[in-house]
């Protein structure tokens, strides 16, 4: 993709680890200047170190709070000035099943999730140009997993309003689609908290039930975010899964 996008201006929330950094890095290697967004001090620096000389700004912004939200809008002002590719990356995932889920880890859950990701297109949406993109990450539809309600419970729902943004933003011509990983290697797996051994057992059950029987790389989660972002001019309002089969209904081989 070398210099498909000189001079394109990018936001990557939730861009400093994971599907959010490989998202960044795609856009770096084509060539735009992208600010990304953490809250994790360590992920942070990381991020700043691996891609140090680079046309990024490594901003932290927490998307629980409204005070930061509105503060990345200011930021992105003076640094980018536009935005072409909004890509609303960040997220949250804890384990807990039905007994063990608190009211704090509700809320978390969808103060990050939901509100965060509203109100995050809310504050950048005076920057995006006319026929530019957003890109939410999301998961797939109809996809079970135990142990992840209050997770998958948020997602539902900044799918939902997605589909309205979509609309809401036909006017202006800027297309709003979704990305919606399945079991996609990480460290954590995407999921926060999890021992060595829960992590094993993740990954064990993601290729177990996964068509494909493997888990997916973070790097082709990035290629359908940015397929989805830049390429795919003609669509919006789509959710495009990336899951190795795992929601589509195909036979899980043994």
């Amino acid at each position: 993709m070398s210099n498909k996008l000189a001079g394109k201006k990018a936001v990557v929330t939730g861009g400093t680890h994971g599907m959010g950094l490989a998202i960044a890095k795609a856009l770096l290697d084509g060539g735009a200047e992208v600010v990304l967004t953490g809250r994790n001090e360590k992920t942070l620096e990381d991020a700043r170190t691996e891609l140090a000389g680079r046309a990024v700004h490594v901003v932290r912004s927490d998307a629980a709070s409204m005070a930061d939200i509105t503060a990345l809008g200011e930021i992105v002002q003076q640094r980018l000035g536009r935005i072409d590719h909004l890509f609303v990356n960040h997220g949250i995932a804890e384990f807990a099943e039905l007994a063990q889920v608190t009211e704090d880890a509700w809320d978390r859950h969808f103060a990050i999730n939901t509100k965060g990701a509203f109100f995050t297109v809310q504050a950048l949406a005076p920057l995006l140009t006319d026929g530019s993109s957003i890109v939410f990450t999301t998961v797939g539809n109809d996809v079970v997993f135990p142990g992840l309600s209050a997770y998958s419970a948020s997602k539902e729902a900044t799918r939902a309003f997605a589909h309205v943004l979509a609309a809401e933003l036909l006017p202006r011509k800027i297309r709003v689609n979704s990305v919606a990983p399945g079991y996609i290697e990480t460290p954590t797996m995407g999921v926060a908290g999890l021992s060595a051994a829960e992590r094993e057992e993740f990954v064990r059950q993601g290729h177990e039930s996964t068509p494909l029987k493997r888990t997916g790389t973070v790097e082709e989660v990035a290629t359908a975010a940015l397929f989805l972002a830049v390429d795919a001019t003609f669509t919006t309002n789509v959710e495009l899964a990336v899951d190795g089969g795992f929601a589509q209904g195909l036979p899980v081989l043994t």
